[in-house]
């Protein structure tokens, strides 16, 4: 599978549609920042930079300051595959982030959801 295509979509471009699927689940943007941070390790000041910069998946990942050590505890379907299961380190990142965003949407509880 070549995931190049999708490492190179930019953030700002699919961070909208997170915003858009948790807020039709009645959660609010505030709750997919806080998953976002949780994740990556960047800050709020970070995030507006990299929307504003239309940084791609694969620099977003790639410079985040630290992926959460409890990342790996994220599993389950997305998109077919078992998150888990996915080989390619940045892909498997990037369906993190789409598990998450689908958790949320499907209303767990913060605190599941970031596997606290």
């Amino acid at each position: 599978m070549d995931n190049t295509r999708v490492f190179k979509m930019s953030f700002a471009g699919v961070y909208p549609h997170y915003i858009n699927k948790a807020e039709k689940k009645g959660r609010t943007k505030e709750e997919v920042h806080e998953i976002i941070l949780w994740l990556t390790g960047y800050n709020e000041q970070n995030l507006q930079q990299i929307l504003e910069n239309k940084t791609n998946f694969e620099d977003f990942f790639n410079q985040a300051p630290q992926i959460n050590p409890n990342a790996s505890k994220i599993t389950g379907v997305i998109c077919g595959y078992r998150v888990e299961d996915i080989e390619d380190k940045l892909m498997q990142k990037i369906r993190y982030l789409d598990k998450l965003i689908d958790e949320l949407a499907k209303g767990k509880a913060m605190e599941k959801i970031l596997r606290q």
